[in-house]
């Protein structure tokens, strides 16, 4: 089976279904646009978001995750919701395990 490369799909940003579930992310790297998208959201300024994700290149990875973002909001607003619906229901898991181990 070949190696699927990396799909550019903006300007330092690419799409590959075996990083990060296919989900867009900063070239080069594992960090989501919707990670910066987050911290940004959160009042973390680029350089701020560039001092804790150190794999970035600099604010110029920052400021294109974001204009990806303007221009795919449709799309990162989805991978929000699906990883909130996952958190969800892995917290819904432990409660039923701890539940079971509890005896009740």
């Amino acid at each position: 089976m070949a190696a699927t490369a990396a799909k550019i799909v903006y300007p330092h940003i690419t799409k590959n279904p075996d990083v990060c579930s296919g989900r867009p992310c900063v070239q080069g790297t594992r960090v989501r646009v919707m990670d910066i998208v987050a911290m940004n959201r959160e009042g973390s300024s680029p350089e701020r978001i560039v001092e804790e994700f150190t794999s970035l290149s600099g604010v110029e990875d920052v400021y294109a995750a974001l204009l990806y973002y303007r221009d795919h909001r449709d799309e990162v607003e989805a991978d929000f919701a699906e990883a909130q619906r996952a958190s969800e229901k892995s917290e819904r898991l432990e409660q039923e395990l701890l539940k079971q181990r509890l005896g009740r």
